[in-house]
Protein backbone atom coordinates (compact mmCIF):
# COMPACT_ATOMS: atom_id res chain seq x y z
CA UNK A 1 0.00 0.00 0.00
CA UNK A 2 1.50 3.43 -0.77
CA UNK A 3 -0.65 5.85 1.23
CA UNK A 4 -2.65 5.97 4.04
CA UNK A 5 -6.36 5.64 3.56
CA UNK A 6 -9.15 7.00 5.79
CA UNK A 7 -10.86 3.51 5.45
CA UNK A 8 -10.51 0.01 3.74
CA UNK A 9 -12.18 -2.20 1.43
CA UNK A 10 -14.38 -4.97 2.36
CA UNK A 11 -13.22 -7.08 0.01
CA UNK A 12 -10.09 -6.71 -2.41
CA UNK A 13 -9.18 -7.32 -5.86
CA UNK A 14 -7.45 -10.16 -6.73
CA UNK A 15 -3.89 -9.65 -8.53
CA UNK A 16 -4.35 -11.93 -11.28
CA UNK A 17 -7.03 -8.88 -11.95
CA UNK A 18 -4.30 -6.19 -13.29
CA UNK A 19 -2.77 -9.25 -16.25
CA UNK A 20 -5.80 -10.15 -17.15
CA UNK A 21 -7.80 -7.17 -17.72
CA UNK A 22 -4.25 -5.28 -19.91
CA UNK A 23 -5.04 -7.77 -22.20
CA UNK A 24 -6.42 -5.51 -24.16
CA UNK A 25 -4.78 -2.07 -23.17
CA UNK A 26 -6.63 0.08 -25.56
CA UNK A 27 -10.13 -0.91 -24.07
CA UNK A 28 -8.72 -0.57 -21.06
CA UNK A 29 -7.32 2.77 -21.25
CA UNK A 30 -10.51 4.36 -23.25
CA UNK A 31 -12.46 2.93 -20.48
CA UNK A 32 -10.23 4.82 -17.56
CA UNK A 33 -10.58 7.94 -20.03
CA UNK A 34 -14.69 8.34 -19.08
CA UNK A 35 -14.02 7.30 -15.99
CA UNK A 36 -12.02 10.46 -15.47
CA UNK A 37 -14.72 12.43 -17.28
CA UNK A 38 -17.39 10.66 -15.38
CA UNK A 39 -15.64 11.89 -12.09
CA UNK A 40 -15.06 15.65 -13.14
CA UNK A 41 -18.48 15.82 -14.18
CA UNK A 42 -20.14 14.66 -10.84
CA UNK A 43 -17.57 17.44 -8.96
CA UNK A 44 -18.87 20.19 -11.16
CA UNK A 45 -22.76 18.47 -10.41
CA UNK A 46 -21.72 19.16 -6.68
CA UNK A 47 -20.49 22.57 -7.04
CA UNK A 48 -23.95 23.20 -8.76
CA UNK A 49 -26.29 21.44 -6.42
CA UNK A 50 -24.27 22.81 -3.57
CA UNK A 51 -22.75 26.26 -4.36
CA UNK A 52 -23.38 27.86 -0.80
CA UNK A 53 -20.27 25.40 0.83
CA UNK A 54 -17.44 27.12 0.06
CA UNK A 55 -14.77 24.59 1.10
CA UNK A 56 -16.79 21.70 -1.17
CA UNK A 57 -17.09 24.11 -3.73
CA UNK A 58 -13.33 24.75 -3.88
CA UNK A 59 -12.61 21.23 -3.21
CA UNK A 60 -14.60 20.25 -6.18
CA UNK A 61 -13.19 22.69 -8.73
CA UNK A 62 -9.55 21.90 -8.23
CA UNK A 63 -10.73 17.94 -8.17
CA UNK A 64 -12.56 18.56 -11.57
CA UNK A 65 -9.06 20.34 -12.46
CA UNK A 66 -7.06 17.11 -11.90
CA UNK A 67 -9.08 14.60 -13.15
CA UNK A 68 -9.34 16.42 -16.35
CA UNK A 69 -5.32 16.22 -16.23
CA UNK A 70 -5.30 12.55 -15.48
CA UNK A 71 -8.02 12.48 -18.57
CA UNK A 72 -5.53 14.06 -20.99
CA UNK A 73 -2.47 11.78 -19.85
CA UNK A 74 -4.36 8.92 -20.33
CA UNK A 75 -5.58 9.69 -24.01
CA UNK A 76 -2.17 10.77 -25.15
CA UNK A 77 -1.60 7.03 -23.98
CA UNK A 78 -4.25 5.78 -26.31
CA UNK A 79 -2.68 7.78 -29.21
CA UNK A 80 0.61 6.83 -28.25
CA UNK A 81 -0.17 3.14 -28.39
CA UNK A 82 -2.01 3.53 -31.47
CA UNK A 83 -5.20 3.90 -30.40
CA UNK A 84 -8.37 6.54 -30.27
CA UNK A 85 -10.90 7.16 -27.62
CA UNK A 86 -13.60 4.86 -27.90
CA UNK A 87 -17.35 5.67 -27.14
CA UNK A 88 -18.00 5.72 -23.49
CA UNK A 89 -20.45 3.11 -21.68
CA UNK A 90 -22.49 2.87 -18.36
CA UNK A 91 -20.81 2.39 -15.56
CA UNK A 92 -22.50 -0.44 -14.10
CA UNK A 93 -20.16 -1.15 -11.13
CA UNK A 94 -21.40 2.91 -10.05
CA UNK A 95 -25.15 2.51 -11.08
CA UNK A 96 -25.08 -0.60 -8.86
CA UNK A 97 -23.68 1.11 -5.67
CA UNK A 98 -26.42 3.90 -6.31
CA UNK A 99 -29.37 1.49 -6.78
CA UNK A 100 -28.01 -0.21 -3.51
CA UNK A 101 -28.26 2.82 -1.40
CA UNK A 102 -31.60 3.58 -2.90
CA UNK A 103 -34.76 4.18 -0.20
CA UNK A 104 -31.97 4.34 2.60
CA UNK A 105 -30.67 7.82 2.07
CA UNK A 106 -30.41 10.33 5.19
CA UNK A 107 -28.53 12.49 3.34
CA UNK A 108 -28.08 13.18 -0.18
CA UNK A 109 -25.03 15.69 0.05
CA UNK A 110 -23.83 12.75 2.63
CA UNK A 111 -24.07 10.09 0.27
CA UNK A 112 -22.76 11.97 -2.73
CA UNK A 113 -19.71 12.53 -1.05
CA UNK A 114 -18.74 9.23 0.18
CA UNK A 115 -19.95 7.40 -2.88
CA UNK A 116 -16.91 9.20 -4.24
CA UNK A 117 -14.68 8.42 -1.98
CA UNK A 118 -15.52 4.90 -1.59
CA UNK A 119 -15.56 4.61 -6.01
CA UNK A 120 -11.89 6.36 -5.87
CA UNK A 121 -10.91 3.97 -3.03
CA UNK A 122 -11.72 0.97 -5.16
CA UNK A 123 -9.64 2.89 -7.94
CA UNK A 124 -7.11 3.27 -5.94
CA UNK A 125 -6.55 -0.53 -5.43
CA UNK A 126 -6.84 -0.98 -9.32
CA UNK A 127 -4.40 1.65 -9.78
CA UNK A 128 -1.62 0.08 -7.60
CA UNK A 129 -2.22 -3.54 -8.72
CA UNK A 130 -1.93 -2.13 -12.15
CA UNK A 131 1.20 -0.52 -10.89
CA UNK A 132 2.95 -4.00 -10.16
CA UNK A 133 1.22 -6.67 -12.69
CA UNK A 134 -0.11 -4.63 -15.85
CA UNK A 135 1.25 -6.45 -19.13
CA UNK A 136 2.64 -3.51 -20.79
CA UNK A 137 5.45 -1.35 -18.89
CA UNK A 138 3.96 2.24 -20.48
CA UNK A 139 0.66 0.81 -18.21
CA UNK A 140 2.75 0.26 -14.66
CA UNK A 141 4.16 4.12 -15.39
CA UNK A 142 1.37 5.58 -15.81
CA UNK A 143 -0.84 3.91 -13.00
CA UNK A 144 2.45 4.03 -10.51
CA UNK A 145 2.43 7.81 -11.22
CA UNK A 146 -1.34 8.54 -10.86
CA UNK A 147 -2.22 6.22 -8.10
CA UNK A 148 -0.86 8.34 -5.29
CA UNK A 149 -2.94 11.62 -6.62
CA UNK A 150 -6.35 9.08 -5.89
CA UNK A 151 -5.69 8.29 -3.30
CA UNK A 152 -5.85 12.23 -2.48
CA UNK A 153 -8.96 12.60 -3.82
CA UNK A 154 -10.37 9.42 -1.58
CA UNK A 155 -9.67 11.20 1.38
CA UNK A 156 -10.72 14.35 0.31
CA UNK A 157 -14.06 13.18 0.13
CA UNK A 158 -14.18 11.20 3.25
CA UNK A 159 -12.81 14.89 4.79
CA UNK A 160 -15.42 16.77 3.27
CA UNK A 161 -18.22 13.98 4.24
CA UNK A 162 -17.31 14.27 7.67
CA UNK A 163 -16.86 18.13 7.79
CA UNK A 164 -20.13 18.91 5.45
CA UNK A 165 -22.42 16.54 7.33
CA UNK A 166 -20.48 15.02 10.92
CA UNK A 167 -17.76 13.00 11.16
CA UNK A 168 -20.30 10.66 13.28
CA UNK A 169 -22.95 10.31 10.34
CA UNK A 170 -20.24 9.94 8.03
CA UNK A 171 -18.67 6.83 9.71
CA UNK A 172 -22.20 5.41 9.81
CA UNK A 173 -23.30 5.93 6.52
CA UNK A 174 -19.70 5.00 5.52
CA UNK A 175 -20.01 1.46 7.12
CA UNK A 176 -23.39 0.39 5.05
CA UNK A 177 -21.76 1.70 2.20
CA UNK A 178 -18.76 -0.30 1.94
CA UNK A 179 -21.06 -3.50 2.58
CA UNK A 180 -22.72 -2.75 -0.35
CA UNK A 181 -19.53 -2.66 -2.29
CA UNK A 182 -18.04 -5.64 -1.07
CA UNK A 183 -20.76 -7.54 -2.32
CA UNK A 184 -20.87 -5.56 -5.72
CA UNK A 185 -17.68 -5.34 -7.07
CA UNK A 186 -16.44 -8.61 -7.02
CA UNK A 187 -19.90 -9.50 -9.02
CA UNK A 188 -18.94 -7.69 -11.72
CA UNK A 189 -18.68 -9.47 -15.16
CA UNK A 190 -15.39 -9.67 -15.97
CA UNK A 191 -14.11 -6.79 -19.41
CA UNK A 192 -11.24 -4.42 -19.87
CA UNK A 193 -12.38 -2.05 -17.89
CA UNK A 194 -11.35 -0.27 -15.09
CA UNK A 195 -14.50 -1.25 -12.37
CA UNK A 196 -14.60 -4.95 -14.21
CA UNK A 197 -14.63 -7.92 -11.95
CA UNK A 198 -12.35 -10.65 -11.94
CA UNK A 199 -12.01 -13.72 -14.51
CA UNK A 200 -13.78 -16.88 -12.12
CA UNK A 201 -14.80 -17.41 -9.40
CA UNK A 202 -14.92 -14.68 -6.65
CA UNK A 203 -16.27 -15.85 -3.79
Amino acid sequence: MIASYAFELGWHTPEIWAHDVTGDPLALLSDHAHCELQAAVACQALISRYPDRPRLVDAAAQVVVEEMSHFRRVVDLVRKLGGELTDGTSNVYAEQLRKGLGGTCRSGLLDRLLLASVIERRSCERFELLAEHAQQAELRKLYGDLAPEEVVHQNLFMDLAAAECGADEAKSRLAELLLIESRVAPLQAFANRMHAGPQGPTL
